[in-house]
């Protein structure tokens, strides 16, 4: 990975509080699992940066290198690593993921 690669993801995570790694955007996910990991965000009405990595191959080969994380979508929240569509959809079910916006100080629809 390059180093302008790794700083342009470096600095979407900075800069974003909540950053999605995802195929395709919110609006039109290209895949089921980014399509989960949108609506389960939008249902809590969490706002967030997606960065449609079909756009451009060195972001999807990047953003794999940078996490150490074999598949997309990821998922970011103030800078850390939360994880992808499975691990996103049990914290959600869980509640884990609700408290961890809370901690971190994201609006979201915590009853939901």
């Amino acid at each position: 990975m390059s180093e302008t690669v790794k700083q342009h993801i470096q600095n979407e995570i900075d800069t974003n509080p909540v950053v999605l790694f995802m195929k395709g955007d919110a609006d039109f996910p290209q895949c089921g699992f980014s399509a989960r990991v949108v609506q389960i965000l939008s249902h809590l009405g969490v706002p967030f940066k997606a960065i449609n990595v079909l756009a451009d191959p060195a972001i999807r080969q990047g953003i794999k290198d940078f996490s150490n994380w074999p598949t997309i979508p990821q998922l970011y929240v103030k800078g850390e690593f939360i994880g992808g569509c499975d691990i996103v959809m049990e914290m959600f079910q869980s509640g884990e993921l609700q408290a961890l916006l809370k901690e971190k100080n994201i609006a979201c629809n915590a009853e939901s």
